[in-house]
């Protein structure tokens, strides 16, 4: 009995060792090898605030950064009051997931992965060309769950997942952090967003 627990130790020894040995000895490579950061403004996001709020923008693109094995997205919405949900208002984004940070405001959301009468949007719709990529409108959703969101919230919607505002009391406004795996939004450097915010004499 004694010399099998000490096989059995020993077995597991150089298992371990070797296991040990290989993760040690592999060389892991930075999946965006040499990329510089990229930095944003309190000063740029409260002009985009200020966009959307004087000119009813709802989603404005402020970057689209390539991380190497995707991109990430930053922009900012701002919704004015909602008493009560538009027809088909139900959004879901096929490949990418969206944060949101709740800036000023608060609101109502639904959320949830069964949809129903579900209408794909278009592919020369405005924000799956510049915004979410590939997607869906719905009339509803079956079982969704509702969050109240109000600021200083962080809010996580995954791809695939409908969501929808029901009501606003008087606005909310948010910046969105997108996550976007397969790349399906267009770059969007700093001087494509002030070129933007000065043709909106921002």
């Amino acid at each position: 009995m004694g010399r099998i627990t000490l096989s059995i130790v020993a077995i597991g020894t150089v298992i371990g060792a070797f296991l040990l040995g290989r993760v040690s000895a592999q060389e892991v490579e930075p999946s965006c090898a040499m990329c510089p950061a990229t930095y944003v403004s309190a000063a740029e996001i409260g002009r985009y605030v200020e966009a959307g709020r004087e000119d009813r923008l709802t989603d404005q693109q402020v970057r689209s950064v390539d991380i190497g094995k995707g991109n990430v997205q930053i922009a900012v919405a701002h919704r004015g009051a909602l008493e009560e949900p538009r027809p088909n208002s139900v959004a879901s984004h096929d490949l990418v997931t969206e944060v949101y940070v709740v800036l000023s405001g608060s609101g109502t959301n639904r959320t949830g992965p069964d949809l129903v009468g579900r209408r794909r949007r278009p592919p020369d719709n405005r924000a799956v060309q510049f915004l979410n990529g590939p997607g869906n409108n719905s009339a509803d959703m079956r079982d969704p769950e509702t969050h109240q969101l109000q600021a200083g919230d962080v809010f996580v919607i995954p791809a695939g997942t409908g969501h929808q505002f029901t009501k606003i009391d008087d606005h909310i406004t948010y910046l969105m952090v997108r996550i976007d795996p397969d790349k399906v939004v267009p770059l969007m450097d700093e001087a494509a967003s002030q070129a933007y915010l000065t043709e909106r004499g921002r």
